[in-house]
């Protein structure tokens, strides 16, 4: 069974380490595309992958 990536910041680090990633990529384009709203704030716990996000964007 594969585990999560926590604290690991790159793809390459992930597919290295045979991690878990889930690609919310969809998620976060229809939220952008499909919205009023012109600013978001995505408030995430420490370690829970904003920065793979942010980069993946």
């Amino acid at each position: 069974m594969k585990h999560f990536p926590t604290g690991i910041h790159t793809f390459k680090d992930i597919i290295n380490e045979n991690k878990l990633y889930v690609d919310k990529t969809e998620y976060i384009h229809n939220l952008i595309t499909q919205s009023e709203y012109k600013y978001y704030f995505l408030s995430r716990p420490r370690r829970f992958g904003k920065s793979l996000l942010l980069i993946t964007l």
